[in-house]
């Protein structure tokens, strides 16, 4: 086994593991949710959906990094890196939107809403 093997090994498994992360943070948001609409007669869809965008973004960013490991260890040419900059793009784009649902301000305006 080669170094460029163990390394699309490596990121293969960070990202079955960001994968996993978001199925299993999907099941306990749910299990959740459906325990206080059963202990308490009404959920918080607020708090499903902020949770769940919780769960999202971990599993993204874990995902990132998979796909980072891949593209300068394992795949290193031209355009994986231009791949790799668009996938990038997109997840952080995502990130910034699911922030804002979570948080209802732009994570910027949060800190500064905190420190004052």
């Amino acid at each position: 086994m080669d170094f460029e093997q163990v390394f699309a090994d490596v990121a293969r498994t960070i990202e079955g593991a960001g994968v996993v992360i978001m199925a299993i943070g999907l099941a306990v948001v749910l299990v959740r949710y459906c325990y206080d609409v059963l202990r308490k007669g009404t959920g918080s869809y607020q708090q499903l959906r902020v949770n769940l965008g919780r769960v999202i973004l971990l599993g993204l960013e874990i995902l990132i990094v998979g796909d980072i490991i891949r593209t300068i260890i394992v795949e290193s040419s031209v355009e994986s890196v231009l791949v790799l900059g668009l996938i990038v793009v997109i997840r952080t784009v995502l990130s910034f939107a699911l922030e804002v649902e979570i948080s209802g301000s732009w994570p910027w305006q949060t800190r500064r809403d905190d420190a004052a």
